[in-house]
């Protein structure tokens, strides 16, 4: 690797400020490499030692927090020369957060191992600064155990800080609640996308989980380039193809235009850029640890313009400006990640659902002999054998799912004494039965809950609310009952599917 280092990158004085994540000390401007799989993409010739110089030039400006993720490119190995360069010539070296995305499935102890040790080798460090877990469906439960794992890993020193990308609210509380310690969550936020500043900042406020904000410039969109310009027919690059979808569900390129000239006005009168407004936009909020700046390494870099996002203060009358310009967008849909889990899917490829589908069934399948053509869903869980029934049975277009409580298939209750987190457990749980067996959250007609305490009756009543919003099955709900077990909460359900 070529280690000279040009003049300007001498000529940088000032470097980001630094806050920690967990025991880790981090940069609150992150150097973000997922556009690496976009410029390796379809086989482009990527010349790995250039790449490994300009981003050594990040680091030794100051810039030494690097974000990446198992599939983005050889984002790893790059960071990892990196690591290799720094540690030889005696500095300090850059702290790496990295990415493990696996496919659904069983979570043993030696498939998040292997993971973690890919990456590991990927990166050629005897121990990871943040691992954080992305999952694709929540009615898939065995992230549980991928957590549980991974936290043993920390203590064998492997990685020294957990973290998860793409959680909602619902589930990083219902983790914690588990016992699971959380150190970040990186979700999208900008001033397009604003489901963070809901139900998830209380969340991590409370827990002290740092928000990691990507997507802070909506891929370059946010900046004084595409100030009063036209809408573009064709986009090339990944990263712009992405947010140009959420600029679409914000509303449009007229009221995205009406955005930018405000920005326009406010980067003038502090004398910064309209990047450099967005970006301080969402550092101004007190959940946000660091936001993610995508580099593409070779290319562009704006390093001494992005610092001064760190020194703007908005005023009220900025305040007032802004809050106008974002009241006039639409509302991004759902929660933080559901972008890649649900309609509309705002990713860079566009609908995921072919991915989704494609996925296994997340309980395994059984027809029933005879002639009524009866399918069964099994969950694993200790009470089906115990008791001897099935997680869910398919009758032509009737699905019946039994009683279902917050249980782990080796017996363990989930989020003990907590019925709202046992509760968003279960209707994953019933949900991935139901889709199991070929029906979705929409053929669900009818739910029925069981409380021990009749106290914790608005909490679950929230849980269900928020998950059934769309749907509204007819419901019934019994308090003080004497559940078998350790659990609080007990639901089961019934749908008709209307697809054959």
């Amino acid at each position: 690797m070529r280690t000279q280092v040009r003049k300007w990158e001498s000529d940088i004085m000032e470097v980001p400020d630094q806050t920690t994540l967990g025991r880790i000390p981090i940069r609150r401007l992150i150097t973000g490499l997922w556009q690496m799989a976009d410029q390796e993409r379809d086989g482009k010739p990527f010349d790995l030692d250039k790449a490994a110089e300009d981003l050594l030039a990040y680091a030794r400006a100051g810039f030494d927090t690097f974000d990446m993720a198992d599939h983005y490119g050889n984002a790893e190995v790059v960071a990892g020369m990196v690591h290799k360069e720094m540690r030889d010539a005696g500095e300090a070296p850059p702290t790496i957060l990295t990415k493990w995305c696996p496919e659904p499935g069983a979570m043993t102890a030696g498939v998040v191992r292997e993971g973690v040790e890919t990456a590991l080798a990927r990166l050629k460090v005897e121990s990871i600064d943040v691992m954080q877990l992305h999952w694709w469906l929540y009615t898939s439960p065995e992230y549980l155990d991928a957590m549980e794992h991974l936290m043993r890993l920390r203590e064998e020193g492997l990685i020294r800080e957990i973290g998860l990308t793409n959680f909602d609210a619902a589930h990083l509380k219902m983790l914690i609640s588990n016992g699971i310690e959380i150190a970040s969550n990186q979700v999208c936020f900008s001033l397009l996308d604003r489901r963070a500043v809901r139900e998830l900042s209380a969340v991590a406020r409370k827990h002290d989980v740092a928000i990691l904000a990507f997507g802070t410039l909506a891929g370059g969109f946010l900046s004084s380039r595409w100030s009063g310009s036209d809408e573009p027919v064709e986009i090339e690059d990944w990263s712009r193809m992405k947010y140009k979808r959420f600029i679409d569900a914000a509303g449009g390129w007229p009221v995205y235009q009406d955005l930018l000239e405000t920005l326009g006005e406010v980067a003038e009168k502090h004398g910064v850029s309209i990047s450099n407004v967005a970006s301080a936009w969402v550092l101004d909020h007190a959940a946000v640890r660091a936001t993610i700046i995508g580099a593409r390494l070779g290319e562009t870099q704006h390093r001494s313009d992005n610092l001064r996002a760190l020194g703007l203060t908005f005023d009220d009358e900025d305040r007032a400006s802004i809050d106008v310009a974002i009241n006039n967008l639409a509302d991004i849909p759902g929660d933080c990640g559901d972008e890649y889990r649900k309609p509309p899917f705002l990713t860079a490829s566009g609908d995921l659902s072919h991915h989704l589908n494609a996925l296994p069934p997340v309980f395994p399948v059984i027809e029933v002999p005879g002639p009524a053509k009866r399918t069964r869903a099994v969950s694993g869980s200790v009470w089906e054998t115990k008791a001897g029934f099935s997680r869910a049975v398919r009758d032509g277009r009737h699905i019946a799912v039994s009683g279902t409580t917050a249980t782990t298939p080796s017996g363990d209750p989930v989020c003990p004494g907590d019925a709202e987190g046992q509760t968003i457990y279960i209707l994953d749980k019933i949900l991935g039965a139901v889709e199991s067996l070929g029906g979705d959250i929409t053929d669900v007609i009818r739910t029925r809950i069981y409380l021990r305490n009749s106290s914790d009756w608005e909490v679950v009543s929230a849980v269900h609310a928020h998950v059934f919003a769309d749907v509204l099955p007819a419901n019934t709900l019994f308090g003080g009952v004497d559940l078998i077990g350790p659990y609080e909460v007990e639901i089961e359900a019934d749908a008709i599917v209307v697809r054959q």
